[in-house]
């Protein structure tokens, strides 16, 4: 089993939401923690909340589309507290739209998911994923870290109506730890360096539980536990990741028994 305490995580989308809550719980276990956001603001706020409850945190402001972001974002890591143990690209966008639209009187299309709102789905939840990893990897590899690479899923992975976008990029991240473990067991390093992945179902971010109330209401009914997962218990998910070495190579969902209908 691997202790928390002391050992240094890296979280991208940590300014808020799963990101920030897995921030919290790494420090109140004892763990230093390096922040990445694309938003400065809210990121600085992060950082001085979680200093203030007598955590050890950087923050990098960077966008994780762009290498040489994702480099100086690994980089800090190291030369802030020596080494890499966990890395959490938590980052992510949504942009929902079905791939076409008709009207309802004449069946004709009427809308289409743009080019742009397909495209910066994939760079950020997927290429920027990739970047962070491989930046990351290579310095647990070079600097002998031992620790857990987690990618972050979801039930849309299974195939959500509306969107193609999200969904295709939540599938890949389900396919990571397979081939980033086969990858490190063919090195020798897979005891090194593990690879998993969670998915949860609906969350109750801030986002979440601010949605139309009526639409919420629709969306709990098919939970079977009758509520939203809170960014807690998939927090605990991820620590239970990492402490125990047995867990690698898969996806360990977790969604209150949440199945998705024909028409996702």
């Amino acid at each position: 089993m691997l202790d928390i305490r002391d050992a240094v995580a890296v979280i991208t989308g940590g300014a808020g939401g799963i990101g920030k809550s897995l921030a919290q719980a790494w420090i109140g276990n004892g763990g230093k923690v390096v922040l990445a956001d694309v938003a400065p603001e809210p990121l600085a706020r992060t950082q001085e909340e979680l200093r203030a409850a007598g955590g050890q945190v950087e923050t990098v402001a960077c966008d994780i589309t762009q290498e040489a972001d994702c480099a100086r974002l690994a980089d800090r890591a190291i030369e802030a507290f020596g080494g890499i143990h966990l890395v959490a690209p938590f980052a992510g966008i949504i942009r929902d739209g079905l791939m076409v639209a008709t009207d309802r009187q004449t069946g004709k299309v009427k809308g289409k998911m743009s080019l742009a709102d397909f495209q910066s789905v994939i760079d950020i939840n997927l290429k920027g994923v990739f970047l962070t990893i491989r930046e990351c990897t290579e310095r647990m590899i070079n600097h002998q870290c031992k620790g857990l690479i987690c990618t972050i899923s979801s039930t849309g992975s299974l195939g959500t109506a509306g969107q193609l976008n999200y969904a295709s990029t939540k599938a890949a991240m389900s396919v990571f730890p397979k081939v980033i473990t086969a990858e490190l067991f063919r090195r020798g390093l897979s005891a090194q360096i593990r690879c998993a992945a969670v998915a949860p179902g609906y969350v109750g971010t801030p986002m979440v539980k601010g949605m139309d109330q009526r639409a919420l209401e629709k969306i709990l009914a098919d939970v079977p536990i009758g509520r939203l997962i809170e960014p807690e218990e998939v927090v605990s998910l991820v620590l239970e990741l990492y402490r125990n070495e047995a867990l690698a190579g898969d996806v360990y969902f977790i969604h209150g028994g949440l199945r998705l209908g024909s028409r996702g």
